[in-house]
């Protein structure tokens, strides 16, 4: 039932911007993750001083996954994945450590994910887990 009301307003909101990729992206990697087994418990957390955000934050078992989501509207400048740069990453990890903190889970139970979405010609969704570490 709460799949259906998902993707009803998924498809309110592509009528509405079809040329907001990131927020079709975002909902795509909603849905995905979902469907592999994710609890999504936040959707573009911010820390209160705007120097970090997170897409997406779930539950998938025992670990708690920061999502990137980086969506193009083709692969002809490369994959979307390939966007996620080393500041892009700092912003992520400087979040992180703001939701773990106040979740008072352990750094050992945290990963950073990536899912990279072409919507053109085909949609196309690719879930890279452990795609960065907090270590390096």
């Amino acid at each position: 039932m709460i799949g259906l009301i998902y993707r009803a307003a998924d498809g309110l909101r592509r009528r509405r911007n079809p040329d907001d990729h990131g927020r079709i992206g975002e909902d795509l990697a909603h849905r995905h993750l979902r469907r592999h087994g994710c609890t999504v418990v936040a959707r573009n957390y911010r820390v209160p001083s705007g120097r970090g955000e997170i897409d997406i934050v779930a539950w998938h078992g025992e670990q708690l996954v920061f999502v990137e989501v980086k969506t193009r509207a083709s692969a002809e400048f490369g994959e979307p994945s390939g966007a996620v740069d080393m500041e892009k990453r700092d912003r992520v990890m400087r979040a992180a450590r703001d939701y773990v903190r106040r979740a008072e889970v352990p750094w050992d139970r945290v990963r950073f994910d990536i899912v990279s979405i072409v919507l053109q010609p085909q949609t196309a969704i690719e879930w890279l887990q452990d795609a960065f570490s907090w270590r390096s």
